[in-house]
C-alpha cells in the first residue's frame, strides 16, 4: 500500500491541508497537479493505495485545469479522500464535482473534507489559515478517516453537498500584470500552472489562459506582478459580509 498526497495548489493552501490530513498515515508520495507537466503525465494506482486528492474551490467549482489533470489519474479501485479548500466564502458544488471526476477515473471515494485556507486574492479573509486550531482539527479528521478505512470493507457512496447542474463559473476579472520592477527572470512563466505567461517575454500574459490563481504574484522575487488595487478593494467590500465570520472545516464519512 502507498499513500499519495495529490493536489492542485497554486498558492500552497490546498497543499498544506492535504498534507495535514495525510500525516496520520505516515510518509506519503506527493503529486503536484499545478505543475505544467502534469498536463501530460499519466499516473496509475493500485487498489490498496490511498490517495488524498485536493483542489481549491474557484467560484464554487473545481478549477477546469484541475479537472483536466485529474483525468490523467487512473484509480483502478484505489481509495480516494476528497479535499476542497476555500477562502472562507463557500465551496458550493466543489466537492460534488470533485467526487464525480474522481469516480470517473476509477477511484472509490471513502471520505471528503472541506477546509478553510487563506483567500488567495483578498488575504484578509481567513488570514493565516489553516491556523493552529485548524491543524489540530484536520489531524483529527485524518485519524477518523484512517479508522474508517481500517474498519470498512464495503463503501457506500458519499452524500456530499452541492447540486446539478453545477453553478456557472466564468472566472474573475483580476489578472496579474508585470510592473516596472520585472527583470524578466522567467520564474513566473516556468511555474504558471496554466502556461499563461510568455517564456520569451515574461512581461506578457495571455489573459485568455490566466486562471487568476495568483501563483505568479506569490512567487515573484521582485514583487513585480500585481493586480488592480481598486478592483480588489471593490471585490473585498462585496465579500466582507459573507467572508468575515470564521467558517468551520467539515468532514464527510
Amino acid at each position: 500500500m502507498s499513500v499519495y498526497a495529490i493536489y492542485f495548489s497554486p498558492t500552497k493552501g490546498t497543499e498544506k491541508i492535504v498534507k495535514l490530513l495525510s500525516e496520520t498515515f505516515g510518509s506519503c508520495k506527493e503529486m503536484d497537479l499545478s505543475k505544467q507537466r502534469a498536463e501530460k503525465n499519466i499516473a496509475a494506482f493500485k487498489e490498496q493505495d490511498i490517495c488524498f486528492i485536493g483542489v481549491p474551490s474557484y467560484g464554487g467549482r473545481v478549477p477546469e485545469l484541475a479537472v483536466k489533470r485529474i483525468a490523467n489519474l487512473q484509480g483502478n479501485g484505489a481509495k480516494a479522500v476528497l479535499v476542497a479548500s476555500y477562502g472562507n466564502r463557500a465551496y458550493e458544488d466543489t466537492l460534488l464535482e470533485l467526487q464525480e471526476e474522481v469516480e470517473k477515473q476509477g477511484f472509490v471515494c471513502v471520505a471528503a473534507v472541506a477546509a478553510i485556507a487563506e483567500h488567495s486574492i483578498m488575504h484578509q479573509f481567513a488570514a493565516k489559515r489553516p491556523d493552529k486550531r485548524d491543524k489540530k482539527e484536520l489531524r483529527e479528521f485524518g485519524e477518523k478517516i484512517q479508522q474508517k478505512i481500517n474498519t470498512t470493507k464495503e463503501y457506500e457512496k458519499l452524500n456530499l453537498p452541492g447540486k446539478k447542474p453545477y453553478r456557472t463559473y466564468k472566472g474573475v476579472p483580476l489578472k496579474p500584470k508585470a510592473g516596472k520592477q520585472c527583470n524578466a527572470c522567467g520564474l513566473c512563466a516556468r511555474l504558471c500552472p496554466a502556461g499563461a505567461i510568455s517564456n520569451e517575454d515574461p512581461k506578457k500574459t495571455d489573459k485568455s489562459k490566466c486562471i487568476s490563481c495568483m501563483r505568479c504574484v506569490q512567487i515573484c522575487p521582485q514583487k513585480a506582478r500585481k493586480i488592480s488595487k481598486i478592483k480588489v478593494k471593490l471585490a473585498s467590500a462585496k465579500m466582507k459580509k459573507t467572508c468575515t465570520e470564521r467558517k468551520a472545516n467539515e468532514l464527510f464519512l
